[in-house]
């Protein structure tokens, strides 16, 4: 694979999408991760309504696209088409981020699961960040729920005051296909 993001065809770049319900952090979330302002972010659910497409190179990754997506719970009167570009979208991630924000510790994640089975199937590997750390005290709680429910090891992060942030990027590494940087676009 080649070192720079100008020299790295766009199938060749790692692919991150990022994934969750409705005002889950997503947005906030990538906007802290790269440093720059690359999704809006708002108190108005459904604000992303299609995949956003990010080519970054990210330390210690590399060439990468990150996607952010649409709540894949949006119930809004386009919310069927939006949940299927931000499926779509999820074919394409070599790595995906499920971020979990309980409001009301609610610990509905339901949702989440499923696309957790989804991504699974796809021999995906999955990244589970709960969200507002900074706000919410029962962070912890959820993230023994999310082990207790996938075997998975979540990260607490926030958006809003960095908290966790370098971890991701650490788990991400760690998280990249073994064979990623063989794939060829054009075969043998």
């Amino acid at each position: 694979m080649a070192g720079t993001l100008n020299d790295t065809p766009g199938s060749n770049r790692l692919h991150i999408g990022v994934f969750g319900k409705t005002n889950s952090g997503k947005s906030s979330f990538i906007n802290a991760f790269t440093h720059q302002e690359v999704s809006i972010v708002a108190d108005i659910a459904g604000t992303t309504t299609d995949p956003v497409y990010k080519p970054m190179e990210i330390s210690p990754l590399g060439p990468c696209v990150i996607i952010d997506t649409a709540g894949f719970d949006d119930t809004s009167e386009l919310g069927e088409r939006r949940v299927e570009k931000t499926k779509l979208a999820a074919e394409k991630a070599d790595i995906a981020v499920i971020v979990v924000s309980q409001p009301d510790n609610e610990w509905d994640i339901t949702e989440e699961l499923k696309w957790y089975q989804f991504l699974k199937e796809k021999n995906t590997p999955v990244l589970f960040l709960v969200g507002k750390s900074d706000i919410d005290p029962h962070t912890e709680e959820l993230i023994s729920y999310i082990k207790e429910k996938t075997g998975k090891k979540a990260l607490a992060i926030s958006a809003e005051t960095g908290a966790g942030i370098d971890a991701v990027r650490e788990e991400l590494a760690r998280l990249v296909p073994e064979n990623f940087g063989e794939r060829k676009i054009t075969g043998e």
